[in-house]
């Protein structure tokens, strides 16, 4: 087994006993380990450990998808919903992985067609109102079709394309549904939507969502997975479909994922 390692230095630049504990162990092994610091790195690797937070996840994971690595994700970071482990669990997770008796899960991602541009999302995709300057704008107003079907016009302060990976992210802090992570569906939620009849969308996953500006006075900005990557102008439209790959993670074994969710989100529960 080939294993990298690839952390948030923000959280341990200063404190490298974590990694230092995963090499240690997988060599005692006989394992390949290394760390990792940029995607060409990941050729040849089978597994990847994560230290960080969702953030440092999101930034790899469009990555490993295409190359088949799994990852598995150790929570350093504040939320940590992507990450199965948390710090104390380390061992438990190195030696999960060692054993080779772990389980896996698959999470669909967002493949964003955008003139030239292509991008992936594990999370989201999301299209708003620029507050920059000379650029800015009170509304964005944008059409949307399914299928060549119209959905809706939209004047909002944005939209948001999610997976049910990153239904419990942005989308849900919108006012979305939050979609089980074995459904076959996206959800299209719109940023404080100026109608009353403006919902959130959930659509099946094999369908293919159009995105057009309309009445587009200055450029809207575009970002995936939180990271702003262009812009969009007027007239242009923005397409979604279903990648064609997954992000695959190693897991614990525990599927409640309501649980999870009450536990990560701060619920009270019963």
């Amino acid at each position: 087994m080939n294993a990298g390692i690839y952390f948030n230095k923000n959280y341990l630049a200063d404190n490298l006993d974590y990694v230092r504990r995963i090499e240690a162990a997988l060599c005692k092994r006989g394992h390949g380990c290394k760390v990792v610091e940029s995607a060409g790195e990941l050729d040849g690797l089978d597994i990847l450990f994560v230290l960080g937070g969702d953030g440092t996840i999101l930034s790899i994971a469009s990555e490993c998808a295409p190359r088949g690595v799994k990852i598995l994700g150790v929570n350093y970071g504040h939320m940590g919903f992507l990450a199965e482990f948390e710090p104390e669990k380390l061992d438990e997770a190195i030696l999960l992985v060692c054993g080779g008796d772990f389980s896996t899960e698959k999470r669909s991602m967002l493949e964003i067609t955008c003139g030239e541009r292509k991008y992936f999302a594990l999370n989201d995709l999301v299209i708003q109102r620029s507050t920059n300057g000379n650029d800015f704008t009170n509304t964005v107003n944008l059409h949307a079709e399914i299928d060549g079907t119209t959905v809706d016009n939209f004047s909002a302060d944005g939209i948001i394309v999610s997976t049910p990976t990153g239904s419990t992210a942005y989308s849900l802090a919108a006012g979305g549904s939050v979609l089980a992570p074995e459904l076959e569906a996206f959800i299209l939620t719109p940023i404080c939507a100026h109608s009353l009849h403006s919902r959130p969308v959930v659509y099946g996953d094999d369908k293919t969502l159009t995105l057009r500006a309309v009445n587009c006075k200055v450029p809207l900005v575009l970002s995936i997975d939180g990271k702003v990557v262009g812009s969009v102008l007027q007239g242009e439209s923005v397409r979604v479909v279903k990648a064609a790959h997954t992000v695959e993670f190693i897991t614990s074994g525990d599927k409640n994922f309501f649980n999870k969710l009450l536990i990560k989100l701060n619920i009270w529960s019963k």
